[in-house]
């Protein structure tokens, strides 16, 4: 149940990756601005979609969290705490409260590892248990996410994808985490595999109270699982809204066009529907456009809107949208 109290606070963060020249002496040219002054929060218990293009900035936004990258400037708090300024020892301590589950099923499990080792990592790092005490933890959580306890002794090699990406799950809720980072967890899994992997982070949220930042490309999926939805272009938040909100009401014109490209299982509804093609190419996070980061490819661009950054502003009740003609 989402409750009203801020777990997660993300303010004007920054990750900006250098780029240098040089064979012997390296120098700074330039930088990629992946993620350039993103701001939202995430209540307890909520779960907060993160959507955009390839490219845009979301999975770095999530790795930026956590602190898996130390970010070029901005805050990121977890309940009262700043990791940004968090040293490195006090931070360790604190990571068992925060964990992600990766993109990869099949490169983010080591094959020289039994699924008992994988699943037991965490808790050998964060929690001074008995090794009998991990392994009856370990099959508690195979249980937790479906998977027969009997797979201890077997290594990631023996399973499916979904498989996979159920001991990452379960890897991931080892050390009984409030926050998971969930980077397109279903990206690239089968269709039918889906949709069981969502209900089981679904069934996992009600009864350990978990909060997520759900990363995704589907945006038929993300209706289906978030609370919230932010929508990212080239590093910055453009739109952040509820749920149906956001699909019912859309007001800025790249969430528009976005929404556009779902699919509707409906041939009537899909023929009357206005489908926004947008012109160009995204451009590169190491020379953004100015003013407005989308002013290139907007179909309703002024003058302002090249020479401007757009604000972010409260339209509606909740409903956020950086734009200067919403």
């Amino acid at each position: 149940m989402t409750s009203d109290q801020v777990l997660v606070s993300v303010k004007d963060l920054k990750k900006h990756f250098p780029i240098t020249r040089g064979t012997i002496i390296q120098r700074q040219v330039g930088a990629v601005r992946a993620v350039d002054g993103v701001t939202f929060d995430i209540y307890r218990g909520e779960t907060l979609g993160l959507v955009g293009e390839s490219g845009c900035g979301k999975t770095t936004t999530g790795r930026t969290i956590l602190q898996l990258y130390r970010p070029t400037a901005g805050k990121v708090i977890l309940d009262g705490t700043d990791l940004t300024t968090t040293k490195a020892e006090p931070l360790r301590q604190m990571r068992h409260r925060m964990q992600m589950i990766f993109q990869d099923p099949f490169a983010s499990l080591n094959p020289r590892m039994t699924i008992a080792r994988i699943i037991g990592e965490p808790m050998r790092v964060h929690m001074p248990i008995s090794i009998k005490e991990r392994i009856e933890r370990v099959k508690e959580l195979l249980n937790l996410v479906h998977l027969n306890t009997r797979f201890v002794n077997r290594y990631p090699h023996e399973f499916s994808g979904g498989q996979r990406q159920r001991i990452g799950i379960a890897r991931a809720l080892a050390t009984n985490p409030e926050f998971i980072v969930c980077d397109e967890p279903i990206s690239s899994l089968d269709v039918s595999i889906q949709a069981q992997i969502v209900n089981l982070l679904e069934d996992l949220q009600d009864r350990l109270e978990l909060t997520y930042l759900f990363i995704a490309h589907d945006l038929s999926m993300v209706r289906h699982i978030c609370d919230r939805v932010a929508v990212m272009y080239l590093g910055v938040i453009v739109e952040l809204a509820e749920r149906d909100e956001l699909y019912n009401n859309p007001l800025h014109p790249y969430t528009q066009a976005l929404l556009s490209a779902v699919p509707i299982p409906d041939p009537k509804k899909t023929r009357a529907r206005q489908r926004i093609i947008l012109s160009g190419d995204v451009p590169s996070p190491v020379t953004p456009p100015s003013g407005c980061r989308f002013n290139p490819r907007c179909p309703i661009a002024e003058a302002i809107c090249s020479t401007e950054i757009p604000m972010r502003r409260e339209i509606e009740p909740d409903h956020w949208v950086a734009c200067h003609k919403a």
